[in-house]
């Protein structure tokens, strides 16, 4: 209630500041390095990770300091792990979705995702929210024979540096949203789980941007999505 009744009072404001956003804000690339491989002794583990800029990387220099790069490394430990990274920067749930369907069946025993912060700024509806959702999880189990299902929680978004006031505040409050649908069908479905980490709010775990995790972040989120995996 409280987002709609911000989205038509200050709507104005919000274009105003996103277009002052997006003049300022540096445009970070997506990471060098490999996107498929195979690491690590032990029990095959096939791993699959997938969804937007977080997952793709976005705010260190190589895939050797993202997620894949981070999360691999610490699986490898334990797993042989036969792995291979779909993200794409700006895709939001529905382009997530669509990504996937494109690609032919195969199977993996564990779905990493990271998606929702283009469908803050994109304005998905929340109804779309949850069926993209929904299909998302389906798909994988259904043509991808996932048997665990990742979706790592949209980051606070009230606290990202690179947004102004009262935009921060208003992006926070749809985020806040989104993550509160996507932990309830997490919960809802057989194959999924929903995963929180709590990072710092601290500008050390920000990219140069203000917007995406930096090498710290991606080490944490790494080591606690590794320690969900472990854990069954």
């Amino acid at each position: 209630m409280l987002y709609h009744l911000a989205t038509l009072v200050l709507s104005p404001v919000f274009l105003l500041q996103g277009m002052w956003v997006r003049r300022v804000t540096p445009l970070l690339p997506e990471p060098e390095g490999a996107r498929q491989g195979v690491w690590g002794t032990g029990p095959d583990l096939r791993l699959l990770i997938l969804g937007d800029s977080a997952a793709a990387g976005v705010g260190v220099e190589s895939q050797a300091e993202a997620l894949s790069g981070k999360l691999v490394a610490a699986l490898g430990t334990f797993y042989r792990v036969h792995w291979q990274l779909l993200a794409t920067t700006g895709h939001d749930s529905a382009e997530v979705l669509a990504r996937l369907q494109a690609e032919p069946a195969a199977t993996f025993d564990v779905v990493v995702i990271s998606v929702g912060v283009n469908d803050v700024t994109g304005r998905t509806s929340t109804a779309r929210w949850q069926q993209n959702l929904q299909a998302i999880a389906d798909l994988l189990v259904d043509r991808f024979q996932a048997r665990k299902i990742l979706f790592s929680s949209l980051p606070p978004m009230h606290f990202f540096p690179a947004l102004p006031q009262p935009l921060r505040w208003w992006l926070g409050l749809r985020a806040n949203t989104l993550r509160r649908q996507l932990r309830r069908m997490a919960i809802q479905h057989p194959y999924c789980q929903f995963v929180d980490v709590a990072f710092p709010f601290d500008l050390q775990y920000m990219a140069a941007d203000g917007f995406h995790p930096g090498p710290a972040a991606y080490a944490m989120w790494s080591e606690h999505l590794a320690a969900v995996i472990r854990n069954g």
